[in-house]
Order: structure tokens, then sequence, then C-alpha cells
């Protein structure tokens, strides 16, 4: 229907208006955070998710990344995210599991291994701390190469085992025992 009122009731209503609640300025978040997803062609389900990322530089400030691995980052020639990066990396910062499909070429490789990176923090000397499975060699040589790159100057080791008994003899004979 149609509602009728003053011109007086008018100026007063959209005094109401104008002062945002914590609803409507939650409300309109999401509804930014909607276009930017949508601009990007990113899908997500779940619930409690974070927001995506737009910037490299927004991983240093929000979730503290080590300087070195955004200098590396730039240093390899990326300027921008890809659409998997500026969702996937947020939600495995937060600890949250993930199951990611996007083409080949799209930079799936860095958006786990950032992350991956981030939370061993810094180097140890307590053996393997983190463990990649590839289905192919081919694959697990790419994301060796990815990750040396990304962790030049951090002080992480990064090995690829293809063969247990390269490692043996790599390693030590009591490393299968030790790890």
């Amino acid at each position: 229907g149609i509602k009728w009122m003053s011109s007086l009731e008018a100026k007063f209503e959209d005094a109401k208006d104008k002062k945002p609640t914590a609803e409507k300025l939650e409300r309109l978040r999401r509804e930014k955070i909607n276009r930017f997803r949508n601009q990007h062609k990113i899908n997500i389900q779940g619930t409690d998710l974070p927001d995506p990322i737009a910037t490299f530089e927004q991983l240093q400030k929000e979730y503290k990344i080590h300087p070195k691995i955004i200098e590396n980052i730039q240093a390899a020639g990326f300027q921008v995210p890809t659409p998997i990066q500026m969702q996937a990396i947020p939600v495995m910062l937060h600890g949250r599991e993930l199951l990611a499909s996007a083409p080949t070429g799209s930079g799936k490789t860095l958006a786990f291994c950032i992350p991956l990176l981030t939370h061993l923090k810094q180097p140890r000397n307590k053996g393997f701390r983190a463990l990649i499975i590839s289905p192919t060699r081919e694959l697990a040589s790419q994301t060796h190469r990815e990750l040396v790159k990304l962790a030049e100057g951090t002080g992480f080791r990064i090995h690829m085992i293809h063969k247990a008994a390269e490692a043996a003899k790599k390693f030590g004979p009591k490393s299968s025992k030790k790890f």
C-alpha cells in the first residue's frame, strides 16, 4: 500500500534511518563482502567464515605474516592474490579445514603454502614439522620449488623425499625411527 505522511513526518523518518545500527552496518559489510566474492567468482560454503583478502599486504596487517614471506611473494612477481588465494588463505589461517577446487595455474600451491609457513611460525630443530603428500613427482617438484622460493631467508629447511632409501642416506639411518 501507499504510506501517507506529512513533510514533517518524512523528515523525522529520514533522520531515524540515517543513524546506522550495528545490525545495519553488519548487513552492509556482508553485502560488500558478497559483492567482492561474486565479482571474483568465489563460491564458498560453511559457517562463520573469514572475510577474503584483496591484497597480500592485508596478510601482514591482519594475520602478522612474516615480512620476509611477503617480500618473497612480491619478489616472485605476485601483485594481487588470485581468487583461490583471496579466500583459502584466510580460511586456513583461522585453522579451519578446507576443500578447495580451482583450475590448474590458479595459485593453489601458494594458497596452502603461506598458511603452512605461518602456522609453523619459525624454524626449529625438531625434525620434520609439516608433510605435504603429492600424487605425482611433478607436483611434488612444483610444490618443493614454490616452498623454497617462499621460505627463502626465513630459515626453514624444505626437503623433497621421493625414495625411502635416499631419505635414509640423506637424513641418517635413525631418521625413519625418529619420524
